[in-house]
């Protein structure tokens, strides 16, 4: 038997199929990019002369370039410009996906297919850069009707922007779409735009709230043509 959380309009009726959406996070969602973006942020750390912890990593998860950069310079022993900060770390995690390819999570391609065979449209919205998204894009094959990325908003996640954006570019109302994320971070930004939230924790935890649905894996999720189900 399936726990289903399919949205409904205002009067109480089903929303049609074609007026619902799901939208992805990317990083730690989609793909088990966390472990790069580690390597990435120790080696820059490295050059200012500090080192680096998952601990730091977590504080960072679901954020900002900027808020990124800004963390790494205040644990520096060394002076570096944030332009700089920011063109290492972007260079260096980017080339590590282009070189080695990027693991996708248990669950992810067959969810998507699941998704499309249910006539669904689907956004990727991720707080990553654009350059980023395309190389991880390029090495997965993953595909997408619309994309959202740090560089064609003025406020990343957890601001609701990115998820209003997804939903403007798919012509889906906000609250008709179905959004899955692994941050917390994330799921704020997702609830904030009104979206109905699936949430699957990567590095930190999430608990269950009205709005959202918290998850082992995307294993545990399935679509159809009402929308995003639990298994």
């Amino acid at each position: 038997m399936w726990l289903m959380s399919t949205l409904r309009g205002a009067l109480g009726e089903p929303v049609a199929a074609s007026e619902v959406a799901v939208l992805f996070d990317m990083d730690g969602l989609l793909i088990d990019s966390e472990p790069l973006w580690l390597e990435s942020e120790a080696a820059v750390m490295a050059r200012l002369g500090a080192g680096w912890t998952s601990a730091d990593q977590a504080q960072l998860l679901g954020g900002s370039l900027q808020r990124t950069v800004r963390y790494l310079l205040s644990k520096a022993a060394r002076p570096a410009s944030p332009a700089d900060v920011a063109e290492w770390l972007m260079a260096g995690v980017t080339e590590r996906v282009r070189e080695q390819g990027v693991p996708i999570r248990p669950g992810a391609r067959e969810l998507l297919a699941e998704v499309a065979a249910a006539g669904l449209p689907r956004a990727l919205v991720t707080s990553s850069e654009r350059g980023f998204m395309d190389v991880v894009l390029e090495r997965t094959g993953l595909r997408f009707d619309a994309t959202v990325c740090a560089n064609d908003v003025s406020q990343t996640k957890p601001a609701p922007e990115p998820y209003l954006l997804a939903a403007k570019l798919l012509g889906v109302e906000p609250g008709h779409c179905f959004a899955l994320e692994d941050s917390p971070n994330g799921v704020a930004s997702a609830q904030a735009a009104g979206c109905q939230v699936f949430a699957v924790p990567s590095l930190l935890p999430i608990e269950p709230a009205p709005g959202r649905t918290v998850v082992g894996s995307l294993l545990d999720l399935t679509a159809t043509p009402a929308g995003v189900a639990v298994r």
